[in-house]
């Protein structure tokens, strides 16, 4: 089996890092592995800021949700969907800003996805841990203003990474074939592989936790799409520039059940 492979099948996410840090060279290359990621259209919508001053991390760690290795972690870093850098060109060339659609919305969300997973890539081969920081969405209007991020630019999460000084079990993932399907999207037989899948979770949390309560997948996917998640974010978006604009060339969309 590829090596590359074996690595990408053994991430987990670190939450507890030594105090080593990492080296200049090593870092400068682990950054260029993730901008040698695919981008739509060359687009290259991603800007990463990173964050080495205390007081700043300290901030951040609170806005997202008081988490403490977003300090410890020797390199932390928010990834940035970015439509204002390629926006300031079309002045130049005098062509329309159309950048608030939404196909371009998610163009720079999905490059910013794409390069951050192959810098992850890169930083788990050399050793390092990672962990990703979604909780930098809890408060992006207090994020961008700490950042400085203008019109055209938001936070999509945020990148802890150093090296780990804990060794977690691999949080087992749904049987591929609840996930991969032939020529059309059908769900036989995933009721039964999903509750023995569920299980598989109850045992993993049993261990994590000591012998605690182990939650199904079932159950935290279901409470999670049973709340109101991050409500504020349209709104922080579409002052960010972000107006999800579209049009129905012939139907009206339907409802999602």
């Amino acid at each position: 089996m590829s090596s590359v492979i074996d690595l990408l099948k053994s991430h987990r996410s670190i939450r507890k890092f030594t105090d080593k840090a990492i080296d200049p060279d090593v870092l400068n290359n682990i950054f260029l592995a993730g901008q040698a990621a695919a981008t739509s259209s060359f687009l290259q919508g991603s800007t990463i800021i990173r964050v080495q001053n205390k007081s700043t991390r300290e901030s951040l760690a609170r806005l997202a949700g008081n988490q403490p290795y977003v300090e410890s972690a020797a390199e932390f870093m928010i990834f940035c969907a970015d439509l204002k850098r390629a926006g300031n060109y079309c002045k130049e060339y005098g062509k329309p800003f159309e950048g608030d659609y939404t196909e371009h919305f998610i163009i720079a969300t999905v490059d910013v996805a794409l390069m951050a997973q192959s810098l992850v890539t890169a930083a788990e081969s050399v050793g390092l841990g990672i962990c990703y920081i979604g909780g930098i969405r809890n408060n992006p209007v207090d994020v961008s203003k700490l950042l400085e991020l203008p019109i055209g630019v938001y936070p999509v999460f945020g990148l802890c990474l150093g090296y780990p000084d804990q060794d977690p079990e691999i949080k087992p993932r749904l049987p591929l074939s609840v996930i991969l399907k032939d020529e059309v999207y059908n769900e036989r037989g995933d009721q039964e592989k999903i509750r023995e899948y569920d299980e598989k979770i109850r045992d993993y949390y049993r261990t994590r936790t000591g012998g605690g309560h182990g939650i199904s997948w079932t159950e935290q996917v279901a409470t999670l799409l049973s709340e109101k998640s991050r409500p504020h974010i349209k709104a922080f978006l579409e002052e960010q520039g972000f107006k999800f604009k579209f049009f129905f060339a012939n139907n009206e969309p339907k409802p999602f059940p």
